[in-house]
């Protein structure tokens, strides 16, 4: 389960309960870095915060992330984009540290890394002004998506080099209906990136986990292509029965629909949705039962999601 700090906030009881109720098989390995990357603030509190790129966010409300308050690459040439720090710091983790923790775990550990070009393109420059520049993109735009892939392929490497099960990255991609950029350009720019980061993992014998919010039916054939092994993405928002075709050819990593089932759904159309997930997907393996436990999420629905897992063995 993925809780938000709002679900500690409004129900820290229930949250208690359900964590210590279930057996959970999934968690993420520590870093320890020799050199801490900087931020400023708390990304989940009322206020600035300043990520370990310089990117600078508001948020106006407790538990969850805020918005991106200021562009720092202002100039549409992308020429002021050297004013962006690269935070290196992260490659200074300990894998010792990582091992050790890998070998006192009986769970399946994901990386403590999370690669995000889209995501981190927007960070710097601002949804609107980045989907302009992507348009028509600038030579220095370009230029710069090449410096952050070179890094976070140096940072996937030293994971995967670890004892780790999985490196994890990410992008949210969809919209309510569609992807949030032409599929022809998603394939152009963002596709190879996403290729090289499963390949370093697969060449240290790493599986590749990815997330991706929204409505992302026209990657899924590229992401079982490059050889991605599970992705978390809005299965209810896609519609599950257009996922009906790709049944063993890709793990579906969750989810419960959170727009209106764990928000406002009953405990029956909390059960109808995990059997027709589990009816339409599963395939001796496929499917990974998880949700998440955010904004107006109700306890009882997260809980009985479980449950209703459980009782197929997968809980």
């Amino acid at each position: 389960m993925w809780h938000l700090p709002w679900a500690s906030i409004h129900y820290p009881n229930e949250l208690r309960k359900i964590l210590d109720d279930f057996t959970w098989d999934f968690e993420g390995a520590p870093a320890d870095f020799s050199q801490p990357p900087t931020t400023v603030g708390d990304p989940y509190k009322v206020g600035r915060y300043v990520d370990e790129w310089g990117c600078r966010f508001r948020n106006i409300q407790n538990g969850v992330h805020g918005e991106v308050d200021e562009p720092i690459v202002k100039i549409e040439d992308w020429s002021d984009s050297n004013s962006v720090h690269i935070p290196t710091e992260l490659l200074t983790f300990d894998p010792d540290v990582v091992n050790r923790f890998c070998a006192q775990s009986d769970r399946f550990v994901l990386s403590g890394v999370t690669p995000r070009p889209f995501e981190q393109l927007q960070f710097m420059r601002g949804s609107e002004n980045l989907f302009v520049d992507l348009a028509d993109p600038p030579s220095q735009m370009m230029e710069f998506l090449k410096k952050m892939h070179d890094f976070y392929c140096q940072l996937v490497e030293k994971w995967a080099k670890t004892d780790i099960d999985a490196i994890s990255f990410m992008d949210d991609w969809g919209s309510q209906t569609s992807l949030l950029i032409n599929p022809v350009m998603w394939v152009e720019i963002f596709k190879p990136l996403y290729r090289d980061y499963i390949e370093i993992a697969a060449s240290y014998g790493k599986k590749t986990f990815m997330h991706s919010d929204g409505n992302t039916l026209s990657i899924i054939p590229h992401l079982i292509e490059i050889g991605l092994d599970a992705f978390n993405t809005q299965i209810f928002c896609i519609g599950i029965e257009n996922l009906a075709p790709y049944r063993g050819k890709l793990t579906f990593w969750g989810e419960m629909d959170r727009q209106h089932l764990l928000t406002t759904g009953t405990l029956a159309e909390i059960d109808q949705a995990v059997d027709s997930v589990y009816d339409t997907l599963w395939d001796n393996g496929g499917c990974i039962a998880q949700c998440e436990f955010g904004p107006l999420g109700n306890p009882d629905n997260v809980r009985r999601t479980y449950e209703r897992w459980a009782q197929k063995g997968l809980a």
